[in-house]
């Protein structure tokens, strides 16, 4: 009688299923959407619509015959100009992870913006990959949301003032925001200010700062925002918080910023944390302006 077996079958896993490795396109977007719905992720099908817009992306599929169109693993790759690119939406379906997919993802996506310094937000799950790659931290983003955000008074500097954004500010918006993250984000922008709500900090005709507002997964999202300091900053959030104080909002704001605990008196929550990483040259930002608020995780 042979010896009883000290193998448990409950690690066994199945093998893997044939997966094709391609570049996204917009017929599969509803697919990747339920797989992101998998995940409690907020992302409406006109968000990934709007990524797929900004960058390039590439998912695995099942292959077997008898399956329909199955996603179970996609990415997301940015450019910024020609130096620096922002890698988001890494996604493998629960069952299938641990099996080296993410990093054939990952993989795949760099190759796409070859030669640029790469950035993630990434996830306590996401993290050991992603040190294994060669990503460094650079800072971390505390995720706030909620609906119950108290009206707020920020005092701004005397001759400032929070105004609506104009046309003509465009050019002004494009320079901050690139002094701000060290990155040409021209293409993300502009595309944004075609679906979003933009207020300026104004000193007697200078544009100094803005923030944009707009509707993202459960609400509206703040962001980006960008300012010279921390005071100011506060100045544009309250604007849209005083706004739209009876609507779901979110911020991700970085942990430098001193932000995060001003938000939590506010009564907005904190669900959540996201590493900042950078694989490469990280971006050299001017340090009289700053980024406050991203744009979301994916995107930065």
């Amino acid at each position: 009688m042979p010896a009883p077996s000290t193998h448990d079958p409950q690690t066994v896993r199945a093998p893997l299923p044939d997966l094709l490795l391609r570049p996204m396109e917009a017929d599969d977007l509803a697919h990747c959407h339920r797989l992101s719905l998998r995940f409690k992720w907020p992302h409406r099908l006109e968000d990934w619509n709007f990524l797929l817009q900004m960058g390039q992306g590439f998912l695995l599929e099942e292959t077997a015959s008898e399956a329909p169109l199955r996603v179970v693993g996609s990415v997301v790759c940015t450019p910024y100009g020609a130096h620096h690119a922002v890698i988001g939406m890494l996604l493998v379906q629960a069952e299938l992870q641990r099996r080296g997919l993410g990093r054939r993802l990952m993989q795949q996506a760099a190759s796409a913006v070859q030669g640029h310094s790469l950035i993630v937000n990434a996830t306590a799950a996401g993290m050991p990959l992603y040190k294994q790659l060669g990503f460094v931290q650079q800072d971390v983003l505390h995720q706030f949301q909620g609906s119950s955000a108290q009206p707020v008074l920020v005092s701004l500097p005397p001759g400032e003032r929070v105004r609506p954004m104009g046309k003509n500010d465009v050019q002004r918006l494009l320079a901050l925001d690139a002094q701000a993250t060290g990155m040409d984000r021209s293409k993300l922008l502009l595309a944004l200010l075609d679906m979003s709500e933009a207020v300026a900090l104004d000193r007697d005709g200078e544009m100094l700062g803005f923030a944009l507002v707009r509707r993202f997964g459960h609400g509206r999202v703040i962001g980006p925002v960008v300012a010279p300091d921390a005071e100011r900053a506060k100045g544009l959030i309250a604007h849209w918080i005083n706004t739209y104080s009876d609507s779901f909002i979110r911020l991700d704001v970085f942990e430098s910023t001193g932000l995060p605990s001003w938000l939590d008196k506010l009564g907005l929550t904190c669900v959540d944390h996201v590493t900042r990483m950078c694989k490469g040259e990280p971006p050299v930002r001017d340090p009289g302006m700053q980024l406050f608020s991203i744009v979301n995780q994916a995107l930065g």
